[in-house]
């Protein structure tokens, strides 16, 4: 092609030259041909890229049509229920539930509820009536001494700097409106999530951005200063992430100007690392003493810790530490491998630790085991946007859930799979000062309100077909599974529920030896020598 191209553009050229010399306005049609010979020379003598090498000027034809490939998936060949992460009906439902638009189903369900997998549960004669408003679950251990009284749907960790300042504020207006609470993520307390007086949970991460020396190291009394504003709620210790667990980050020095490094607490202009693990325990018997450190400097607020759980034993450890500690987290907040993320190595959100389901019936069962499920709350995160999540993760140990992308949703973002780009086309999560202008905080905010006053809705009303009162009535088996085509199970077959203390006795359930046996509170390393 590249022989072809050069001899036509001759001809063509040599053809307009000619014709020219007659007709003077011909050599106008250089304003089309020009450029186009430009573009296709450079093609043959770059060297990057061999398609349009060898096709010069049609070979970027292929790059056109890579580059705008979502957006025709998405509008021309996306069905109603096979778009990832979210299908269009699940996008549809937050978005009508956010405008307060007409977010019923017609002609009936879409789905083959004699599909393999597929979930429901089950009605009662005898329905009651369930008030949103008591959709509320405290938050709060012994040693607590500000307990909070926190909706069942809160906002999951979303750093600033990820996410815009206005996408931050929106949500935190919303939270404000709608009583719920919104979690910062690792990024850091900003300004931007004080200054619409939302519910705040500070996340602490690996980097201890906000609350460290510039050393990288935690900083007691800066954490204190921050913690004790009246917003702050609680604090959460994320130990790893569902989408990247395992894995820090780096922030380049370029990114890092004097709103960021305020913010962070880091020098401008240099590059910031978060590792993967903390640097301020080492130990699940270290990590119990950091946590009643934080309650401490904090006033007594509750104190949670966020982890993808990974090997089994580790958490145990944890649960092993708190017994011979006498210290317990408020809350645990289990986030599924199938959660979001702005940015993830591929093998790490696709391959790396456990889905939401066996996470989740596993913290909560270990917990149970332990005796200590009556003192640790258990929060969820992963992929919860309808009222049918939040009932399906509550009924297998859940007592309240995170939702990221469904408020994302909620304030516009379209799911254009464009967070790690910095163009995000909503102004979402972008940090281009154009994109951000154009989302509105006051209306975005209510739209946030709006879902979650119409998801809690639905779950009050969902609570009440069933026959209940209250979401602390859910159990295993209120959650339905088709397993084979004529076989169905509830969550209480398929996870065998442990009782109170079934843990600590010297004969341990079946499945369970190994992982109990190879923990110890003083170490996260297999101490089982066989």
């Amino acid at each position: 092609m590249r022989n072809q191209f050069i001899v036509i553009s001759v001809i063509v050229i040599s053809g307009i030259l000619l014709i020219s010399y007659f007709v003077t306005s011909m050599l106008w049609s250089f304003i089309l041909v020009g450029p186009l010979f430009l573009i296709g020379l450079n093609d043959i003598l770059q060297k990057r890229q061999a398609i349009r090498r060898n096709f010069p000027l049609l070979g970027n034809l292929r790059y056109l049509f890579e580059s705008i490939r979502p957006e025709i998936s998405q509008y021309f060949i996306e069905t109603n229920s096979s778009g990832v992460p979210f299908s269009r009906n699940a996008r549809s439902l937050v978005y009508q539930r956010a405008k307060k638009e007409l977010s019923t189903l017609p002609f009936g369900t879409q789905k083959d509820v004699y599909d393999v997998g597929y979930e429901w549960v089950n009605h009662s004669l005898s329905p009651t009536e369930v008030d949103p408003k008591t959709l509320r679950v405290t938050i709060g251990g012994p040693d607590c001494k500000q307990p909070y009284d926190a909706s069942i749907l809160n906002i999951s960790a979303m750093s600033y700097g990820s996410l815009s300042k206005n996408a931050v504020e929106a949500l935190n207006s919303g939270a404000k409106m709608g009583g719920f609470a919104h979690n910062t993520g690792e990024g850091g307390l900003t300004q931007y999530h004080l200054r619409n007086n939302g519910d705040i949970i500070w996340q602490i991460g690996t980097g201890y951005f906000g609350a460290r020396t510039h050393d990288g190291d935690f900083d007691p009394e800066l954490f204190k200063e921050k913690s004790c504003h009246q917003n702050v709620k609680m604090i959460e210790i994320k130990l790893s992430q569902g989408a990247k667990p395992g894995h820090g980050g780096i922030l380049p020095g370029e990114k890092v100007n004097e709103e960021i490094a305020e913010i962070r607490n880091v020098p401008v202009g240099k590059t910031v690392a978060s590792p993967p693990g903390h640097s301020a325990f080492s130990t699940p018997l270290e990590m119990m003493e950091y946590i009643k450190l934080l309650r401490s400097l904090s006033g007594g607020k509750p104190i949670g810790i966020k982890l993808c759980i990974g090997k089994r034993r580790e958490f145990i450890s944890i649960c092993k530490a708190m017994i011979l500690s006498g210290i317990q987290p408020d809350y645990v907040d289990i986030d599924g491998s199938e959660g979001g993320t702005g940015a993830a190595p591929v093998e790490y959100s696709d391959r790396i630790g456990t889905p939401l389901v066996e996470a989740l019936s596993f913290a909560h069962n270990t917990l149970v085991g332990f005796n200590l499920r009556d003192k640790v709350k258990v929060l969820c995160s992963g992929k919860i946007i309808t009222a049918f999540d939040l009932i399906k993760n509550m009924a297998i140990g859940a007592d309240a859930c995170y939702s990221a992308r469904g408020m994302m949703m909620a304030i516009g973002c379209i799911q254009a799979l464009r967070c790690n780009s910095n163009d995000c086309p909503t102004g979402v999560a972008t940090q281009d000062p154009q994109l951000v202008k154009g989302l509105d905080v006051k209306y975005k905010a209510k739209r946030t309100a709006n879902f979650h006053g119409a998801t809690m809705h639905g779950v009050a009303e969902m609570l009440g077909s069933m026959g209940l009162k209250s979401t602390s009535e859910l159990r295993p088996w209120h959650r339905m599974r088709r397993t084979d085509f004529t076989e169905i199970k509830h969550y209480g077959e398929i996870y065998p529920a442990l009782k109170p203390g079934d843990l600590l006795q010297k004969e341990l359930p079946v499945g369970w030896e190994r992982a109990v046996v190879a923990a110890s509170a003083t170490t996260f390393s297999n101490v089982d020598d066989d």
